[in-house]
């Protein structure tokens, strides 16, 4: 089944990961159900065998991409799954399947990578890893220019059907009304290697019209005010990004960013942190086991936390200066990180880079980036900032 989330192997550990962990009671399946549409769970076959239903649910969630509402019901059981089982061992399969689930609903590209050498990261348990307190402080200042963007895709100039649902990503200010993003978020496509990304420029135009961004979207889960976008001003899908022009000017500031590309040299560890909407949730922040594992010119590769709905988030280093648009993961082989053996590093498109493509295809929109960037440094000299 290719258009499966999953595969047949994939789902039957799956099951055996719920039995173990006592999740093929009937009464539970209500709790794995949550945040999935009633109609969508009572069309559902019901069996009288509590493990052989679990497959069947798992099964037909599976084979679905999204619901009507945008909720991917695979996606939500899996998170609820995870957030009702203690015991380790099933818990990891849970996640370890959610993960795969939320990076392919969200259309995230799987680059693969050239083999790198093995890493190991003992000198950091001697680093003095403390900070300023007002590090907390800058944290908070930038998140509130981080928001949640949801694009609806298009095709011929209308809505696409069946499958028009809305796709999530992340987004950030790179200056007073202009949005940055990945190209792929802007494409909303669905999953498939056929038409992942392939959308007429009319349409997606119309896709970025269209996008809705809600920033102060935080923990307690307020549904805050929406921002229209007017259009989009550049893109490119090599470097994976896009800038917006939000409808109206916002007051809030926009984030520093890096002019020179991110180097990293052994035995020198460089932090990155990451301010996100995974999964189109609320916004949380990725501060722990957050190393940088490579860079280039192009590209910054790190070990901090993402999840599908991340993409187009802001790769900051520890004074909140924006070095890497986060784009998605890398395949990676023989990479141990605090003793694990990992399988995936996150990537991000260098800043630098993606000023350096705007300064050569959209002069115009770089000069007003500059001139944003240029008076943020200025208020950042005298102390004035934010």
């Amino acid at each position: 089944m290719s258009d499966a989330y999953l595969t047949s192997d994939e789902v039957f550990e799956l099951s055996e990961a719920a039995l173990e962990a006592g999740l093929a009671d009937p009464t539970v399946r209500p709790l794995l159900f949550s945040g999935i549409m009633p109609r969508y769970r009572a069309a559902l076959p019901i069996l009288a065998a509590p493990v052989v239903q679990v497959q069947s649910d798992l099964n037909e969630m599976n084979q679905v991409e999204r619901l009507v509402d945008g909720t991917v019901p695979l996606e939500a059981w899996l998170r609820n799954a995870a957030a009702q089982t203690l015991q380790a061992a099933p818990r990891a399969v849970f996640q370890r399947a959610l993960d795969e689930v939320v990076r392919d609903s969200a259309g995230e590209p799987d680059v693969p990578a050239p083999p790198p050498a093995a890493e190991t990261k003992e000198e950091v348990v001697s680093t003095d890893d403390t900070l300023p307190y007002e590090f907390l402080q800058g944290g908070i200042l930038a998140g509130a220019s981080v928001a949640r963007i949801k694009v609806l895709p298009f095709q011929g100039g209308a809505p696409l059907q069946p499958n028009g649902f809305p796709h999530s990503g992340t987004g950030w200010l790179i200056a007073p009304g202009l949005l940055v993003t990945n190209h792929h978020v802007v494409t909303a496509r669905t999953r498939t290697a056929a038409d992942r990304g392939v959308v007429d420029p009319a349409d997606l135009e119309l896709q970025a019209r269209n996008s809705r961004s809600r920033f102060d979207y935080g923990a307690d889960e307020t549904e805050t005010e929406e921002v229209a976008a007017q259009g989009l001003l550049a893109s490119d899908p090599d470097l994976d990004y896009a800038v917006l022009r939000l409808a109206g000017q916002t007051e809030r500031p926009a984030l520093r960013v890096a002019t020179e590309p991110l180097e990293v040299v052994t035995g020198e560890p460089v932090a990155v942190n990451i301010i996100q909407h995974p999964g189109g949730q609320p916004k949380r922040v990725a501060l722990r086991n957050n190393l940088v594992f490579e860079t280039d010119d192009k590209d910054v590769r790190y070990f901090t936390d993402t999840r599908g709905g991340s993409s187009g988030s802001p790769v900051l280093t520890d004074d909140w200066r924006v070095v890497a648009l986060h784009r998605g993961a890398r395949r990676v082989e023989n990479v141990v990180y605090q003793g694990k053996t990992e399988a995936f590093v996150n990537a991000g498109t260098q800043l630098s880079s993606v000023m350096r493509h705007l300064a050569e295809h959209s002069p115009a929109v770089h000069a007003e980036i500059a001139a944003a960037q240029a008076a943020l440094g200025a208020q950042e000299r005298t102390g004035d900032v934010r």
